[in-house]
């Protein structure tokens, strides 16, 4: 599919995918954390008689639910989500894994004949589960010895971080310059697939053309909005009782998962309750983490020309954003015209 839109508003083009025809088009929410994707999809769910899969990945871990701000099942309002608690906090959240699971949630609800909306903001996720990409091979071995190595204290240029970004980028420049300097584990992954396949890291990166008609909505603020938004969740979820879920899914475990103890929010509580931040500092420092994960966010869905931006705080967002699917679908004769209201939820 093919869509063309610009950040003032033009409509999308009809959809021009691999499955053009009979039966509904993929919805996705995507943009920064704290916009509100997860009130919105809930919302447009209920007008489209549609169904969520969730595209956060630390949506996927269960009792994870404060810090994530997964929505409550009040929230949730009767609609039917998946991919939300499918992992334990000591598993590995696989984008592998992520695309089989999401692309079959996705299957089944449109043949169940609803409307599948995909919502989140972890830019590989959604386009793991609407775009063509294909997961280059894992092993094990090759990424224990690249950790050892980026890990090591550097010698005569033979370890540590420096060595494998200056490998990667002798290897494969593009990928070099689109991952970012100090993410290590995206630096040991390009230089997985590397020596696995023998082919750029970059030849895998997702191309911009999605399985099947699809369209998507972007959700946007001023920064200074979307700034204050972060500090009073961030503050909210403390209130809420961050540091008492934190210290139950560490008796899980917590701390033995590789990716769910690095979550945002967490990682910090587990410093705060380790005595390494106070309370203060703690919420601060998530704070300051979720405003630079919103930047790169953004940085991840601006270029895409097949998103239409709305701004998040329009009163009125889900009538804009039926418009937008309306226009752009050729799934059905027909959309349901049942703009309703919408509950605030991040």
């Amino acid at each position: 599919m093919t869509t063309t839109t610009s950040d003032a508003g033009a409509g999308p083009q009809p959809p021009e995918g691999d499955e053009a025809g009979d039966g509904p088009v993929v919805v996705a929410v995507v943009g920064p954390t704290a916009t509100g994707k997860s009130a919105l999809a809930v919302a447009m769910a209920l007008a489209l008689e549609g169904e969520i899969v969730n595209a956060d990945a630390s949506a996927l871990y269960r009792g994870m639910d404060i810090g994530t701000a997964k929505p409550t099942p009040a929230e949730r309002r009767g609609v039917p989500h998946h991919q939300l608690d499918v992992l334990d906090v000591t598993q590995e959240a696989s984008v592998a894994a992520y695309q089989q699971g999401a692309r079959a949630d996705l299957a089944a609800i449109t043949a169940r004949g609803r409307v599948p909306i995909l919502v989140g903001g972890s830019g590989l996720y959604v386009r793991a589960a609407l775009d063509h990409l294909d997961i280059p091979p894992t092993d094990p071995a090759i990424r224990a010895r690249l950790q050892a190595e980026a890990a090591a204290q550097p010698a005569a240029e033979t370890a540590g971080l420096d060595s494998l970004r200056a490998r990667l980028a002798a290897l494969d420049p593009v990928a070099a310059q689109r991952i970012e300097p100090n993410n290590v584990r995206r630096i040991i992954r390009a230089l997985e697939v590397i020596e696995l396949t023998g082919r750029p890291f970059s030849a895998t990166m997702p191309e911009r053309r999605h399985l099947r008609p699809t369209v998507m909505i972007g959700l946007t603020l001023a920064r200074e909005v979307l700034d204050a938004r972060i500090q009073a969740r961030t503050r909210g979820m403390w209130d809420a009782g961050l540091v008492a879920e934190v210290e139950h899914l560490l008796a899980l475990g917590l701390e033995r998962g590789r990716t769910a103890r690095t979550a945002l929010g967490y990682a910090q509580t587990i410093q705060q309750l380790r005595g390494v931040l106070s309370q203060t500092e703690a919420i601060d420092a998530t704070a300051a983490a979720t405003r630079r994960f919103a930047r790169r966010q953004e940085s991840w869905f601006r270029p895409d020309p097949r998103i239409t931006w709305l701004p998040a705080d329009a009163p009125d967002l889900l009538d804009r954003a039926l418009d937008v699917v309306e226009a752009a679908s050729t799934a059905t004769a027909a959309l349901p015209d049942a703009h309703g209201a919408m509950t605030d939820n991040g």
